[in-house]
């Protein structure tokens, strides 16, 4: 993957913030200098889209060639007679990252991936794409991804490499993390590949609250080294702003707790950056986007 830097949110589970990780991480990284872009993965509901007011632009514009088109086999043919079929593919947020959106087209891509024999083809397209096409372009790529395990996952881990991992406190959050850790041990037994959990964050975190308090304790213990130096804290400003279509960096009087959540993702995003970085050296930004 040369310089480019990968990572992935995952979770077997829904509602656990990974959309609201990646658009915040992918802003601070672009606020430093990082050439940046976002892959919404998740869902035909385009939540990633939908967080940089997005998705009705993305609706209206030619669908094709979209996210789905890349997994397909015609793919390298389709680039090769269109000179800018990446580039119709990308829509700056006006915050930094570009994005690649979600396309409803998402759920029938699962039964395609489905019906390829070979899991080294099968788990392996949207990783090609990455090398081939965006690589040469971004620093960092981060995929928002689907929030069970399928073959929409299985390719964004594969390509990935790297994870990042949101929680939120709740009676099941060991569960998860134990399945986590079997779906990335099942991908590196049966594919023969690196995939390694990078980042752990808990989201709406509340020191005041025991269940809060437990958890951090809990993955302190067990995930000493990955877990991020900051955790996110829980502020109604990080709703309002997605449901305004932008992240909490667009606001211009954030609150007092907007204002440690963006001071916990700018720590967590160059955490990041380290632990993804191919050499023990951090790579430095290359150029600013627009």
């Amino acid at each position: 993957m040369d310089t480019t830097m990968r990572a992935a949110a995952f979770l077997d589970k829904g509602g656990v913030g990974k959309t609201t990780t990646v658009a915040h991480v992918g802003v601070a990284l672009a606020d430093k200098g990082y050439r940046v872009c976002l892959l919404d993965l998740a869902g035909k509901q385009g939540d990633l889209t939908k967080h940089f007011g997005l998705w009705q632009q993305a609706k209206e514009s030619d669908d094709w060639p979209n996210i789905t088109t890349v997994f397909q086999d015609e793919w390298d043919t389709i680039a090769d007679q269109l000179p800018d079929a990446v580039d119709q593919l990308i829509m700056p947020t006006g915050e930094g990252p570009d994005l690649i959106p979600a396309h409803e087209g998402l759920d029938g891509l699962e039964s395609l991936l489905g019906s390829i024999d070979d899991p080294s083809d099968r788990y392996a397209r949207l990783d090609h794409f990455l090398t081939e096409y965006l690589d040469e372009r971004y620093d960092v790529l981060l995929l928002d991804l689907p929030g069970s395990t399928s073959n929409i996952a299985y390719n964004g881990l594969w390509a990935a490499r790297h994870v990042i991992t949101p929680v939120r406190a709740g009676p099941f959050e060991q569960e998860q993390m134990s399945q986590l850790e079997a779906d990335l041990d099942e991908i590196r037994a049966g594919q023969d590949i690196d995939i390694n959990l990078a980042l752990v964050l808990i989201n709406e975190y509340d020191e005041r609250k025991t269940i809060d308090r437990d958890l951090f304790e809990q993955l302190s213990s067990e995930y000493a080294e990955v877990l991020a130096p900051e955790q996110i804290p829980s502020s109604q400003d990080i709703t309002n702003a997605q449901q305004n279509g932008q992240t909490v960096f667009q606001l211009e009087q954030p609150s007092q707790t907007a204002q440690r959540a963006l001071a916990a993702y700018r720590e967590d995003a160059h955490e990041l950056v380290g632990r993804m970085a191919p050499s023990e050296t951090e790579i430095e930004p290359e150029a600013s986007q627009s």
